[in-house]
């Protein structure tokens, strides 16, 4: 017993002892940090400590989604020109006469001014029935950034038609106007939007046809495969497959 103890010591190690037999301790397992690979996760949630930011190919399809979205906003804004002008040449005109003291409506039971609101409503209906389908076959696999910008764009568009048809319509200052063309003298009224709810007529329309477009004519998605999870076991289908390899691996 003394020769072990001396060479033990000798050796410089740690011993152990209970007062019979003396013996070196053997060394403490390795706690560290293992370098196995992460469990796999069906569902795709993040690891902890991984920075969900990091994700490169998500904040690209972001970026391209804002990208279609403003361009479609863009390209269907500037059609709102074609449609002031047109609502400038097709609405009614309003008769209006002086006397020189005020200003009256020459056929007091004219429907003209209806009329010019009703104008704008069914060009923005065209209007939005035909950017709809635009959009839909130019980006025929859709997105939520083409939606928002078919609809942006066409209220940007409608916006727009309705102050450049009055900009370029008859003179806004109407006892100006009567003054200079003089008394009884008859005039065209200022044209006008009344019913500021036409302006959602054509969005409204847009959205529509794009929407009846895509239901019929969109791309589909694929049916969903089985998830893959070691827990779950094999497919209802792939039972007699998984009990086959299972044979010919014990054999």
């Amino acid at each position: 017993m003394i020769a072990v103890c001396g060479t033990a010591r000798r050796a410089g190690s740690r011993t152990w002892h209970d007062g019979r037999v003396t013996a070196p301790t053997p060394p403490s397992p390795n706690h560290g940090p293992s370098r196995s690979a992460p469990p796999y996760d069906p569902w795709g949630n993040v690891p902890h400590g991984k920075d969900p930011g990091a994700d490169g190919p998500a904040d690209a399809a972001v970026g391209r989604e804002f990208l279609e979205s403003v361009l479609v906003a863009a390209a269907v804004a500037v059609l709102g020109v074609g449609l002031g002008l047109l609502w400038l040449w097709l609405a009614p005109r309003v008769p209006l006469v002086s006397d020189g003291t005020a200003v009256y409506l020459k056929d007091s039971e004219g429907e003209e001014t209806v009329g010019a609101d009703g104008t704008f409503v069914l060009l923005a209906l065209g209007a939005g029935a035909l950017s709809g389908a635009a959009v839909f076959l130019a980006r025929r696999r859709g997105g939520v950034g083409v939606v928002i910008g078919l609809a942006v764009g066409a209220l940007a568009g409608s916006l727009l038609a309705w102050r450049l048809g009055v900009w370029l319509g008859p003179e806004q200052d109407v006892a100006a106007h009567a003054r200079v063309v003089g008394e009884g003298r008859v005039f065209d009224a200022p044209l006008e939007l009344h019913a500021k709810g036409a302006l959602l007529a054509w969005p409204l329309a847009a959205l529509a046809v794009h929407l009846a477009l895509t239901s019929l004519f969109g791309p589909r998605d694929p049916e969903p495969g089985h998830p893959l999870h070691p827990a779950w076991g094999p497919p209802p289908g792939d039972a007699g497959d998984a009990g086959d390899v299972g044979d010919r691996s014990r054999a």
